[in-house]
Order: C-alpha cells, then structure tokens, then sequence
C-alpha cells in the first residue's frame, strides 16, 4: 500500500518530525555555542555608536573604555594634578590661596620642624622667602608664578646666591609636588638661605631690572 499523494498537515507535519529525528539529522543541529554565537553576532551588527554601527562601533567602544580605565589608573597612582590648580586671587603662592605675611610661614615652618615635619617645614620655609622678597618689593607674584620661575627672578636680585636659588625652588617642587621626603639639612638650607636674603641689602638698580621679569 503506497502512501496518498497529497497528505493532510497532521500527516505532513507528522513525517516531516519523524524525517528530522533521524540520526543523519541531528548531527546538523545548532549546538548551544552555535546558537551563543549567533546571537553575539546579531548583538555585534546592532551596536551603533555615533555614526557608526556593527563591529567597528565595539571597537570605538572598547577603547574608549580603555582610556577611561587609563585616566583612572593615572589619577589613582598620582592623584589629581596639583600643577594646574591655579588661583585667580592676586595674593595667591604657587598655586595656593595664601595671605600669611612672611614672618607667619616662618613661624608655621619653625613649628613643623621643631615637630619632625620637615615636608611641611620646606614648603612653608620657601613659602616665607618668595613672601619676604614680595613684600621688600624685590621679586613680584601672581598667580601663575611658579618656585621655578620666581627661583630665576630671584636670582636677578641675588646674583651670588642663584645657585641656592634655584637648588631651593628645585627642593620645593621635589616636596610639594612629586612626593619626595624632606630631611632636617633640606630645612636648614632653606631657612639659612631665607635668612641670608633678609638681611642683604639690594641696590635699587637691581631691582628694577627684577621687576621687569615679573
């Protein structure tokens, strides 16, 4: 007996069930992986980022992701940049905020080195010498002023002195700025240093030609 020629859906789709249940069949399936990937694939073709769409769009995806995670390695091994946190007042001191006359500093850089805190005794110490030069009308700050800078006006003014100068300034921005540890003799420098300007005298010439680098 031979099978109609024109079954009915039920029998249709009964064969077809029976037909795709063999072995020869199954083998051919999507497997799990197949369908995972298939679908990772469709969600890769739907990305759109900006103009761009499918893969080329994961790409702009991940290495912003790459960035961001950088800037965050960055800003957690060094901390936020100090350099540029500059003040718009006009008595500001290397980027700080600081109206303590000179003979204040000192008093806070004696305090902390009476206390072993000789980080702060150095900053506060160099902080009083710019101060003290500023205040005789000497060298002249601003906002943007740096140790740096104000190191070379100095020396404009204190020509014997300009190695001291600069090796002071340059002691300042170890402490202040790159986490370097200060010893007793980088205090001790400094204040002798601070001293020995305070008591100089300066010849009127000479300061004006340092007034035309501020």
């Amino acid at each position: 007996m031979t099978a109609p020629l024109a079954p009915s859906a039920d029998e249709a789709r009964r064969w077809l069930q029976e037909e795709l249940a063999k072995p020869g069949y199954s083998g051919a399936r999507p497997g799990l992986l197949d369908r995972l990937a298939t679908a990772f694939s469709d969600w890769l073709d739907s990305l759109r980022f900006g103009g761009v769409s499918g893969s080329p769009a994961l790409l702009l995806v991940v290495l912003l992701a790459l960035v961001i995670a950088g800037l965050v390695v960055l800003f957690g091994i060094y901390g936020l940049p100090r350099l540029n946190r500059r003040s718009t007042r006009a008595d500001a001191l290397f980027g700080d905020d600081d109206t303590r006359p000179a003979r204040d500093l000192r008093a806070s850089a004696e305090r902390a080195a009476a206390e072993g805190d000789f980080d702060l005794a150095v900053v506060e110490t160099y902080r009083a010498l710019a101060r003290a030069l500023s205040e005789r009308g000497l060298v002249a700050t601003s906002p943007g002023t740096t140790a740096h800078s104000f190191a070379i006006r100095a020396a404009v003014v204190f020509e014997s002195r300009r190695a001291s100068i600069l090796d002071a300034a340059r002691v300042f921005d170890g402490v202040r700025y790159l986490d370097r540890v200060a010893a007793e003799d980088d205090y001790v420098r400094l204040r002798d240093l601070d001293r020995e300007l305070e008591a100089t005298p300066v010849d009127t010439r000479v300061r004006s030609s340092a007034g035309a680098l501020s």
